[in-house]
């Protein structure tokens, strides 16, 4: 047998033992009339929903909007608006509380990442004996409240993923938890809503997206699906996002962003994440810096570093934004794809932690339990190189500047 037959064989093995099952909501719904043709969906589930936002979007056009249709329908919601920055263990119980008390029987998450993780969050911890820290999806036999998920934000995916994190307040640790009954039964997607979205919220969300499709389609567990979304959605993001950062109020560029961060969602329900996310959840729970702006931070030297265990992959992204010719080597296409994602973090203005204003000796002092951290979140063995302790300490001591 040939050596090119010989790494067939294992590159066909490794694809069978990634292969997993493909998670997508139950329902998606989108367009600018997303929302009144989804409330029927909600109707269905129950006359008193809990409504998961923040104190901002809950004050918006959008949420008097839902009410309305609700209330149209005979159905009373409750508005829980104390999501207040990324969510924490505290802001979930209060929101159970309020479920629980007033009676609830659905939920409906809208805003950005936050609110929407922190509605799966309160509708697996209001039949959820245990703390947070203990939650075991495969003890989570009760049935779970119907979760409704309306992002205001192109970026997270958490719409469609079977993940929500959560900061631990005693331990300051992001905890990552997951289970295929937390991916939504319903996605409403209103291309509109991302319209007034601030230049940097469009950047850290657009960013964050793409860190989704690339480590996506680079992760140990992809697989063919997940490959077509991932493409998909790195292409979308290349072209547009550059556009809706410039000018939000572009339609075009808000409508394919949308999409981009749905497919981008998708990819990570079903592969994963790598590197960067493992990195960029100690710095968010420390440093309390948003969850895509420090992927964002990270993902050019994150990749970078995980470039060389998967030429083919990262050469393949390379080559489909067109940042080399078809000729080239996967080597080539893999480092022509770092440059882009570099010059695409210099348009969307990314600082850097220095800039951002995490104090340097407080970081530099942290940065043995970050790495420790990271690597225990389980996220960096997904990618196709090995990533100790100690790449995460080099990789981390080169990013404040």
């Amino acid at each position: 047998m040939s050596t090119n037959d010989i790494l067939f064989v294992i590159r066909f093995i490794e694809r069978r033992k990634a292969m997993s099952v493909f998670s997508i909501a139950e329902h998606v719904v989108y367009g600018e009339s997303a929302l009144s043709d989804a409330i029927p969906y909600m109707k269905k589930e129950g006359k008193r929903p809990l409504i998961v936002t923040g104190q901002h979007v809950g004050k918006s056009p959008m949420v008097e909007d839902l009410v309305s249709l609700l209330n149209k329908e005979l159905m009373t919601p409750v508005i829980f608006d104390g999501i207040t920055g990324e969510p924490n263990d505290v802001m979930i119980k209060t929101g159970v509380e309020i479920y629980k008390n007033e009676g609830c029987d659905e939920i409906i998450g809208i805003g950005g990442g936050s609110p929407l993780d922190s509605a799966k969050a309160i509708a697996a911890m209001s039949v959820w004996d245990g703390p947070i820290s203990t939650f075991d999806e495969t003890k989570l036999t009760k049935p779970m409240p119907y979760v409704t998920a309306i992002p205001t934000t192109a970026g997270t995916g958490s719409e469609t993923t079977k993940f929500f994190v959560i900061t631990d307040t005693a331990t300051d640790i992001k905890m990552l938890l997951k289970g295929d009954c937390l991916v939504p039964r319903l996605a409403v997607l209103v291309p509109s809503y991302t319209y007034d979205m601030p230049k940097s919220v469009t950047a850290s969300t657009g960013l964050d997206a793409l860190t989704h499709a690339v480590e996506a389609y680079t992760s140990k567990k992809a697989f063919d699906l997940t490959d077509t979304y991932a493409i998909s959605a790195v292409k979308i993001i290349f072209e547009f996002l550059p556009k809706a950062y410039t000018n939000g109020r572009d339609s075009e560029a808000r409508k394919q962003m949308m999409l981009a961060a749905f497919e981008a969602g998708v990819c990570i329900n079903n592969s994963s994440v790598t590197i960067v996310h493992g990195m960029s959840r100690p710095i968010g729970a420390l440093f309390h810096v948003p969850h895509g702006l420090s992927n964002a931070m990270l993902i050019s030297k994150c990749l970078g570093f995980a470039l060389d265990g998967a030429y083919e992959r990262f050469g393949r992204l390379g080559k489909e934004i067109g940042a080399v010719s078809e000729s080239a080597s996967d080597e080539e296409a893999s480092k022509a794809l770092i440059s882009k994602i570099e010059e695409l973090v210099k348009i969307c203005e990314v600082p850097t932690l220095k800039e951002y204003g995490v104090e340097e000796e407080k970081y530099f002092s942290s940065i043995e339990k970050m790495a420790h951290d990271a690597v225990a979140s389980g996220s960096p063995s997904n990618t196709r190189k090995p990533v100790t302790e100690a790449d995460c300490i080099d990789i981390y001591k080169s990013l404040y500047y």
